[in-house]
């Protein structure tokens, strides 16, 4: 079917000049990022991930980027799912933040790699008990017959850890991304939008580019 064309909105910003960028992308990114926050965008921190097999087989989901700092932006899987499979093949990934009501979103790219079992397990005592319960239940990726297996498989991780503390996975943990490029897009009329892109050199200084939209 044909998309109309009255679904398209005008999210134009204010200009996105070179002269008013951030030398280093990432404050450049915490401003952002701020600004979606106070405008209570929700879920600020769902990102798009990008991946792709050893042949080159691309595959896309929303995962949630719950730390970043000069070392890179971190979320947390199952080690056994589609993602960390074609992360052990390819470790060269993308994320996108789609902040669309905003007219802006923030490209990322660079190398995942899993972060330490230390790390990771502060995070996961961090969560809910629910959740920690459903990171040993689920096998991310996997055929299952039908809900009621699902949650029957739930009941038994309840059970078995039902006076403990639920320990971390050894199949579960936390990726860094170490951002090679950043590009930062804000909408402007009649779809003449601006685009920056970061590109980090051998010296870990960054370079500038304006892009044609």
């Amino acid at each position: 079917m044909d998309i109309p064309e009255t679904l398209q909105q005008d999210f134009s910003g204010a200009p996105l000049r070179r002269d008013s960028l951030e030398a280093d992308p990432l404050k450049q990114f915490q401003s952002w990022f701020t600004y979606a926050l106070e405008s209570d965008y929700p879920a600020p921190n769902a990102v798009s991930l990008a991946t792709s097999s050893s042949n080159g087989e691309p595959s896309v989901r929303t995962v949630l980027i719950k730390q970043f700092d000069t070392e890179g932006f971190v979320f947390y899987t199952n080690y056994n799912s589609t993602k960390a499979k074609q992360i052990e093949q390819s470790t060269s990934v993308s994320v996108l933040f789609p902040w669309v009501q905003l007219g802006r979103q923030v490209i990322i790219t660079g190398p995942a790699k899993q972060i330490s079992r230390e790390a990771s397990a502060r995070y996961f005592h961090s969560r809910s008990r629910g959740s920690q319960l459903s990171a040993w239940t689920s096998q991310q990726s996997r055929p299952v017959d039908s809900r009621p297996e699902l949650e029957g498989a739930l009941r038994e991780i309840e059970r078995r850890f039902s006076s403990d503390v639920v320990p971390l996975p050894d199949f579960w943990g936390g990726y860094r991304i170490h951002a090679l490029t950043y590009e930062f897009w804000q909408s402007r009329p009649d779809r003449l939008h601006d685009r920056f892109r970061y590109t980090r050199g051998v010296d870990n200084d960054w370079s500038i580019t304006r892009l044609s939209p």
